[in-house]
């Protein structure tokens, strides 16, 4: 058979790379990802201000490389999927340090030692590139850049140091060093990278085997999105779901309500993305995690505030990520149509019982805690309708109510106590989005009651002795929500 040699052309494939959608803290846990591969115990992410010289380098002290090696792992896509990897190793494509480095830098530059061995350093530079046409990774780096490598790796005798330096949206003659709303900007990212990190790689940074990791010197905490360590968190009965020759584990948690967490507890609680974004499955790989916060593309599963306490982990084996579809990135999956339906169903569990425990505590402090002197709103839900009334027992209603006894001050401070606690939260919980319980005033639209009947006559005598005429009261009335909806002596 014959055939052609159709080599993509560099510039092209440079530009596909640097456009796969890396955010710069997911670009930057790529490269974390090869220090860990190498059993680094110490990972340093470095972010130094310089205007448009400014750089960002991760430092570790892993296994290092000899200069073959060096140059393989420099190869775009060197090792495809199906190539063994070692216990250790998180990569899948082999383009990881390269596209997560081509998405936020011109020019990416490694450097890497064996232990007791020599230092060998590699450059893409993607202007060199581009120009020539050609793939040509460079022998060591500018002057400049070794510089700065030789300030990284210190005193150090093995390890690997990977530079990004001409940074895109920063390496541009209007950013200069002065430029403090750019440096904030800067100094910003590392703060959410720190974040991103911490979660993603929160198993490595505890246990006996922890990594020291590290973002401009300060030492990275690891976020457990599911409390493991709460004594009011609700774990509900693992499962491990067969796929092929081996198994996925799935556990879920329900988290405890914010009455059950300091403020403190519960701002961490809610992750980088916050409550919302971050309900839903948690996919790992190799203890890595892969996605989070997510559920899944589900049939009829969106985000809502009603099932933020419910977090399901879910470990894949390496073996199994082609039927994950796991992405070049690793930060999206897409579950094998045979474990869909058990997916599904552990999930609607863990959402049915998120909601329930918002639900108690919505309409527990909707209600009165056991004190019916508490709360000014009592917010209920019977027969399918949510119902959201003045609490009668309240004293400061009970004294505006009282014949000839209320003065203007309670009046006052009674209105100044409905506007400050009106009960968005437990109407936020109780209210079913999927179905029709919205409130109905005085029972919906119709011939009004006596209750109606009793307001509107209120107003009417009102606004009759605000000055207005009798018809024109009753005009004012007609347009008035609810009474435009009900039928009474104002719509004769």
């Amino acid at each position: 058979m014959t055939y052609d040699i159709a080599a993509p052309e560099p510039a092209g494939m440079v530009a596909s790379l640097s456009s796969l959608g890396y955010s710069l803290p997911a670009a930057v846990a790529d490269l974390v990802d090869n220090s860990i591969s190498v059993e680094a115990r110490t990972i340093d992410v470095e972010f130094t201000w310089d205007g448009a010289d400014s750089w960002i380098a991760v430092v570790d002290d892993g296994w290092g490389m000899t200069a073959e090696e060096l140059v393989t792992a420099m190869t775009v896509a060197a090792r495809g999927p199906a190539t063994p990897r070692s216990a250790t190793d998180l990569g899948r494509f082999g383009v990881g340090l390269k596209s997560a480095s081509f998405s936020q830098a011109r020019q990416l530059t490694v450097s890497s030692a064996k232990a007791r061995g020599q230092w060998h350093t590699r450059t893409w530079d993607l202007d060199v590139v581009e120009q020539s046409g050609q793939w040509r990774l460079l022998h060591d780096a500018d002057t400049d850049t070794m510089a700065v490598l030789d300030r990284l790796r210190g005193d150090s005798d093995h390890g690997t140091i990977v530079l990004w330096r001409r940074l895109n949206g920063y390496h541009a003659d209007e950013v200069s060093t002065g430029d403090e709303g750019t440096q904030k900007q800067f100094y910003a990212e590392a703060t959410r990278t720190e974040s991103h990190l911490g979660m993603v790689f929160a198993r490595f940074l505890t246990g006996t085997r922890r990594r020291d990791l590290r973002v401009r010197g300060t030492t990275v905490e690891a976020w457990d999105p599911f409390l493991r360590n709460h004594p009011s968190v609700q774990p509900l009965q693992p499962e491990e779901l067969p796929l092929g020759d081996s198994s996925v584990r799935v556990e879920p948690f329900i988290l405890p309500g914010s009455h059950r967490l300091s403020s403190e507890e519960y701002a961490q609680a809610a992750g980088p993305e916050g409550w919302l974004d971050q309900q839903g499955f948690y996919v790992y790989r190799r203890n890595r995690l892969i996605l989070a916060g997510d559920w899944l593309g589900q049939r009829g599963m969106r985000r809502e505030e009603k099932y933020n306490l419910a977090r399901i982990a879910v470990d894949i084996p390496t073996e199994t990520d082609a039927e994950w579809s796991v992405d070049v990135r690793k930060s999206s999956v897409v579950p094998p149509v045979a474990l869909r339906p058990h997916l599904n169903r552990i999930a609607r569990k863990a959402r049915s019982t998120a909601a329930d425990v918002l639900r108690y505590r919505g309409q527990v402090a909707a209600r009165t805690h056991g004190d019916p002197l508490s709360y000014a709103w009592l917010v209920r839900r019977p027969e399918g309708r949510v119902t959201c009334k003045i609490n009668r027992s309240h004293p400061l209603v009970q004294s505006a109510l009282r014949p000839g006894g209320n003065t203007s001050a309670d009046v006052r401070a009674l209105i100044r106590l409905l506007e400050e606690t009106i009960p968005v939260a437990a109407l936020r919980v109780m209210h079913e989005t999927d179905s029709s319980d919205d409130p109905e005033p005085f029972g919906g639209p119709g011939p009004a009651d006596d209750a109606a009947v009793e307001v509107a006559q209120r107003i009417y005598e009102s606004l009759v002795s605000g000055g207005r005429s009798p018809s024109a009261a009753k005009d004012r009335l007609r347009t008035m929500p609810p009474f435009d909806q009900l039928q009474g002596f104002w719509s004769r």
